[in-house]
């Protein structure tokens, strides 16, 4: 009788255990399965956060134009006023300073319709190269676009000269330590000046020889002067 009991006991041992042996054998996967799905799971979580950040970088360069715009749209160069009638009758005299000579000159250049020679030279001679003292044969237009800069401006004092001719070797001289000489400078070819009229603002002197339309026109308002010449017609 005993015999049987415990065998009987025996084999329920064993089949509770081969239960529980094959629970956890065939639960083990789910959690794999689980475990798997949220790791799955994150990437898109991930994709999600980095797209409104990958799309805020775009509207920066929009913005940039604005303000460059903005903050050098005040250096525009202004449109030149209307051509104004000019004084075809009247004699034009010049009163000249060179600022690298010290020398001075008072010459009426134009009269009768008709230039002068003998001023014309004292002008040549005048405007000479500073540098090495070379002399050439000025435009004599370059003296009308100056002189009716001056009464179109209103300016009746002394025009201060910083430069007039140059020689090509003072011009390549020059060229080689200041960026603002062109290796073609048009003051090698003695039509060329750069001048100051003392109290009158060099934009006002800039805009009324512009209007003119005569040559080029240059504007330094950093060293106090505008360029003029008789040749092409142009601005900076």
């Amino acid at each position: 009788m005993h015999p049987l009991m415990l065998s009987a006991a025996a084999c329920l041992c064993l089949a509770f255990a081969g239960t529980g042996y094959a629970q956890t054998k065939h639960s083990a996967p789910k959690a794999a399965a689980v475990s798997v799905k949220k790791a799955s799971a994150k990437p898109a979580a991930t994709k999600a956060s980095l797209a409104p950040s990958a799309k805020k970088p775009a509207a920066k360069p929009s913005a940039q134009p604005q303000v460059r715009a903005a903050r050098y749209g005040g250096f525009t160069m202004a449109p030149p006023p209307p051509p104004p009638v000019l004084d075809t009758t009247s004699p034009r005299t010049l009163s000249l300073v060179n600022v690298n000579t010290d020398e001075a000159l008072t010459v009426t250049y134009w009269s009768d319709g008709a230039y002068r020679r003998d001023a014309l030279d004292k002008l040549n001679h005048f405007l000479r190269d500073s540098r090495d003292g070379s002399e050439t044969e000025m435009d004599p237009q370059l003296f009308d676009v100056l002189w009716h800069t001056q009464m179109h401006v209103g300016f009746t004092g002394t025009v201060e000269v910083l430069s007039a001719f140059r020689s090509p070797t003072s011009n390549a001289w020059l060229a080689s330590v200041s960026r603002g000489v062109a290796s073609d400078s048009q003051h090698m070819n003695g039509n060329a000046m750069d001048i100051s009229m003392p109290g009158v603002p060099v934009f006002q002197v800039r805009q009324v020889a512009r209007s003119l339309g005569m040559g080029g026109v240059g504007f330094y308002p950093r060293s106090g002067f505008v360029h003029i010449d008789t040749g092409p017609v142009r601005y900076w």
